[in-house]
């Protein structure tokens, strides 16, 4: 039995977890009384699920280092006049010269330097086409057959096998075709970390334990610059193969000692392994556990048994559709700008070492915010808040001028910060928005919207180069205006989860009639 000491409780809370008290309690309710009041034991495995995301941002921003084009410098041998400000391509072979080891980059172990830009970011749209396509293929799997455990499991396992597979490529075509290996098995790392840790803890936490992610993802996204620094004299393929092995020993720790979601074990109509789950992580007595259990007359949803049952049943009803449609047109804009500022950085010809630093530094005070006012402002209303802040600050971050030079990584950092506040506030609005037999399949679309919305990014930052409006003016129109969805979308703060699809929509026609 787990310790049933609260870590952090209220006296609403401990009446909350009295069974009984209602004649004919909803699946919902029944679940929030079974997880009982927030204790270590949930806070340590919700922790531990949450690391995941660390794996999920090096792999994510890995490349800004290892695709890389690195510094030069002019020898002096050759015929032709050198400069620093010379276009290397045409400059004779032995009249320059890489700074460091030619394996530094891929670009320089393979000679890439003169090559198509498309040739060089075929590694980076093959990830991004990775992404889109797991999310696409096993969005469904963690509501269906294998739960949010055994998903996230499998997929950093996968990741990490992919990744350590990266540092035997011999040529660009065989390390693009790895990349989308890695894309593909990470795409639904977040999506179940997220779901997982929601799931084991009661409504009232929620929000922050979500927030959480949000610090590991800063924290992989601030490992990378630090870990490239250290590598910057060997080769790239050292950053994949330390970045592998600790994802390895990291499924190794979620094998051992993380739980499945008791809600989804539920839903399922597992009961038995529920009990079990729950005896581990609840702050309830085991006799009141296994009361509020038996009194459960739930039964298993059994239309989810099919691949795309879940995005089926989505789209078939009016509410559900509704909502997925608008949060993946929010969620376009958002993943423009925060898979896009960290590319386009280069356009602002600051170090790459430190503008990668000080954007990943920058999601922090976005996770801080997150976890500490989640409770306290409406979804719609942050989420529409932070993107208009976010778009503003990118059209500005294009203005000319001795000032607004000097001014534009500021502009550029607000714009980001922004960016991250509204995707943090996204995921956890739409693990709201949706019930459990269909939420991991509702996220996975959720990000995949995101994932989509960066997909375009590479391109507006190639055209930047040229014009700085095509890079960050189209960003800060596109995430200032995808808000304005969450005007169709229901405000969820301080609502308790709904488990089953005819819960939400009971919840969806009293709200409709109470507006009418």
């Amino acid at each position: 039995m787990a310790d049933s000491t609260p870590l952090l409780s209220s006296k609403s809370e401990a009446e909350e977890a009295q069974p009984g008290k209602e004649d004919d309690p909803s699946l919902a309710s029944t679940i929030e009384i079974c997880i009982g009041e927030f204790n270590w034991h949930q806070f340590l495995q919700s922790v531990l699920v949450s690391f995941a995301w660390i794996f999920d941002a090096q792999q994510t921003f890995i490349t800004v280092f290892t695709d890389a084009q690195p510094p030069w410098r002019c020898t002096q041998q050759g015929a032709t006049p050198c400069t620093a400000d010379s276009n290397i391509c045409s400059l004779p072979r032995d009249s320059w010269a890489w700074n460091g080891p030619s394996e530094a980059s891929i670009v320089s172990e393979w000679a890439l330097e003169c090559e198509n830009s498309i040739i060089t970011g075929l590694p980076a749209s093959f990830f991004f086409v990775g992404c889109l396509v797991g999310g696409l293929l096993l969005a469904t799997l963690a509501d269906s057959s294998l739960g949010r455990k055994n998903m996230l499991l499998y997929s950093c396992l996968m990741m990490s096998l992919s990744s350590f597979l990266v540092t035997f490529s011999t040529n660009v075509w065989i390390y693009s075709a790895l990349k989308f290996l890695i894309g593909f098995s990470r795409a639904t790392i977040g999506t179940s970390a997220l779901v997982l840790a929601s799931e084991l803890v009661g409504k009232r936490w929620r929000g922050q334990i979500s927030a959480i992610g949000f610090f590991c993802f800063t924290v992989g996204f601030l490992s990378l610059p630090a870990m490239a620094y250290a590598n910057r004299n060997s080769s790239w393929r050292n950053l994949y193969l330390w970045t592998s092995i600790s994802t390895i020993f990291y499924c190794i720790l979620v094998k051992l000692l993380v739980s499945e979601s008791p809600r989804w074990l539920l839903v399922r109509g597992m009961k038995e392994e529920a009990v079990a789950t729950l005896k581990c992580i609840t702050s309830i007595t085991q006799s009141n556990l296994n009361l509020t259990i038996n009194s459960m007359s739930h039964k298993e949803e059994t239309w989810n048994e099919n691949f795309f049952s879940a995005l089926k049943i989505l789209m078939e009803k009016k509410w559900s559709s509704r909502r997925l449609l608008a949060i993946m047109a929010m969620g376009i804009g958002i993943g423009l700008v925060y898979y896009g500022m960290p590319l386009g950085l280069e356009v602002l010809s600051f170090d790459l070492y430190l503008s990668v630093t000080f954007n990943a530094l920058s999601e922090v005070p976005s996770a801080l915010i997150t976890f500490f006012l989640i409770d306290k402002f409406n979804r719609r209303s942050a989420l529409l808040f932070f993107t208009i802040l976010s778009g503003i600050f990118s059209v500005m971050s294009i203005m000319e001028g001795k000032l607004w030079t000097n001014l534009q990584i500021w502009f550029e950092l607000v714009s980001f910060f922004s960016a991250c506040a509204s995707f943090n506030i996204y995921l956890i609005y739409t693990t709201e928005l949706f019930p459990t037999c269909v939420r991991n399949s509702a996220l996975s679309m959720a990000r995949l919207a995101v994932v989509f919305g960066g997909t375009f990014s590479p391109l507006l930052v190639g055209a930047g180069r040229g014009n700085k409006f095509l890079c960050y003016g189209v960003f800060g129109l596109v995430i200032g205006c995808s808000g304005v969805f969450g005007i169709f979308l229901p405000e969820t703060k301080g609502r308790a989860l709904c488990d089953t699809l005819d819960e939400e929509e009971n919840k969806e026609k009293t709200a409709s009639d109470i507006l009418a």
